[in-house]
């Protein structure tokens, strides 16, 4: 699942470097708002409840997740723009969506929403597992608390980005891009290497109570 989101970055960073050198169009900004808003931080968490929770939650936090991507999609690519995508920096979506948007004359959660909930509650969720897994297994499992605090910390600085494009810094935005994408990769290396150094996984311990 990490490696899925880090996919998802890349590709949400391509439609930013494609923006940003050849001009913002519809398409770019489009696929950009919804790899980066919406999905990449939900797949994160997916993989973060994997690692913490066991497989069973983490195939059912990953099928909402594909609902919820599905949807997020829909509502990005339905949602009319409210202006043009024109401009040196990078778009805002408030700038350009609507928290609700009318389709076939209904009203329905527009991408803003999406990205609301995706930024929030997914943030949540990577930041609490995180914080579990470093008081939990601190001492029984070091790598996997470190692997898994580096990915918060990457998690939180790629969002503060969103903070500095709201600033009118594009070029902050793309420092923040890095560091987060570097942190995120390198968390889930050393998360990924604990599990195959334990004999069992870390649900186990969850059930046993240790």
């Amino acid at each position: 699942m990490w490696a899925l989101a880090i996919g998802a970055y890349a590709l949400a960073t391509w439609a930013l470097v494609l923006g940003l050198a050849a001009g913002w169009g519809a398409m770019s900004f489009r696929l950009f708002y919804w790899l980066g808003a919406i999905v990449n931080i939900p797949i994160l968490a997916a993989g973060s409840v994997f690692l913490v929770l066991g497989p069973i939650a983490g195939r059912r936090f990953a099928y909402g997740v594909g609902i919820w991507s599905v949807l997020g999609a829909i509502a990005t690519w339905l949602a009319p723009l409210k202006g043009s995508t024109a401009t040196d920096g990078i778009p805002e979506g408030k700038e350009l969506f609507d928290f609700i948007i009318e389709v076939g004359g209904v009203s329905v959660p527009g991408p803003r929403v999406f990205a609301a909930f995706a930024g929030g509650v997914a943030t949540l969720i990577i930041v609490g597992a995180a914080g579990y897994s470093v008081v939990k297994f601190w001492r029984s499992n070091r790598r996997l608390a470190i692997g898994n605090l580096l990915i918060v910390l990457g998690t939180l600085a790629a969002a503060s980005g969103g903070s500095l494009t709201a600033l009118g810094e594009a070029a902050g935005f793309a420092v923040a891009l890095l560091i987060g994408a570097v942190l995120l990769w390198v968390g889930y290396r050393v998360a990924a290497g604990s599990r195959r150094r334990v004999a069992e996984p870390v649900s186990s311990e969850l059930t046993r109570g240790d």
